[in-house]
């Protein structure tokens, strides 16, 4: 976070002072976040060994703080595009209500603090993870690929996925094979869930210049990409059950949901209008929350 961190004073000058509470909660991105913290608070639920209670829940707060300080920094790198998406021209800095400087230094703050009370609180392996996982998100995905490649959101997507495995190194001090393979769910779960809201936000992103996969390729091919992410899905969702991490409960839910996205997918490439698209980015929320949270139920 060094170079990020010699911008702050430059940039802090030009603070508004006019910046509320609830601009601050906005910069966290608190909807990405729950299902980020609920994905660590899954692989620490998983995770072989005990973990006190209290040092369980300091493990969560520390992803979820993390979640929120890379959100930050985003919005703060992000401020021209989203000065032209309707998406997200209401965010604190397009809309005024917040200095450029102001947010990157909450941003910053927050992501020196989360992987040092990480390191202190649990073990430095976890923090050196949750490190990675701030600095993957900052600078591969958004300062690299996010405009520059429509592979932005497969390669960046990364960031997003290595929660579990935080909060089961937070536990265990190591990375398992079973944190990998909810890596990997998470991972190959991405694009789909993304390109299809990029499937109706197409003109927002063409607009912005980011050249998302249906800017660049079309509807019809990000259609059929989305149905073969889908496809891949499949033996990463029944895996769990496969590697003892789960057992029949999991195994049939899993194989549920995964059918119902799959279908959903396949709406997609059949609608030519935006419906099946919105209906299957909300689904796929649904979707990845459900497996993680039949992990656990499986599991008690």
């Amino acid at each position: 976070m060094t170079d990020l961190s010699a911008h702050i004073a430059h940039e802090g000058a030009a603070s508004w002072g006019g910046a509320a509470v609830a601009d601050y909660i906005a910069l966290l991105k608190p909807r990405v976040m729950s299902l980020v913290v609920f994905t660590g608070f899954v692989g620490v639920w998983l995770a072989p060994g005990h973990l006190h209670p209290f040092l369980a829940a300091v493990a969560v707060l520390c992803i979820a703080v993390a979640a929120g300080a890379a959100g930050a920094i985003n919005m703060w790198y992000d401020r021209d595009i989203d000065a032209v998406m309707r998406r997200t021209r209401a965010r604190p800095i397009p809309a005024g209500r917040m200095a450029p400087g102001e947010a990157l230094g909450f941003g910053v703050s927050l992501a020196v603090g989360s992987v040092t009370v990480m390191g202190l609180a649990l073990n430095w392996v976890a923090a050196a993870l949750l490190a990675l996982t701030i600095a993957f998100y900052v600078f591969v995905y958004t300062m690299w690929l996010k405009r520059r490649t429509p592979q932005n959101i497969v390669i960046g997507g990364a960031a997003g996925a290595f929660p579990p495995m935080v909060g089961w190194s937070a536990v265990t001090g190591d990375v398992g094979l079973a944190s990998l393979l909810l890596v990997a769910l998470i991972f190959f779960w991405t694009p789909p869930h993304f390109w299809a809201l990029a499937l109706y936000r197409a003109d927002d992103y063409q607009r912005a210049g980011v050249p998302m996969l249906p800017v660049v390729a079309g509807a019809a091919e990000t259609k059929r990409q989305i149905l073969g992410y889908t496809l891949v899905l499949w033996p990463l969702a029944l895996a769990p059950y496969f590697i003892g991490l789960a057992g029949g409960l999991y195994l049939v839910g899993a194989a549920l949901l995964s059918f119902l996205l799959t279908a959903a997918a396949v709406a997609v490439l059949r609608d030519e209008t935006d419906a099946s698209a919105k209906r299957m980015f909300g689904f796929s929320i649904l979707y990845l929350f459900a497996l993680f949270a039949l992990l656990v139920v499986d599991k008690a």
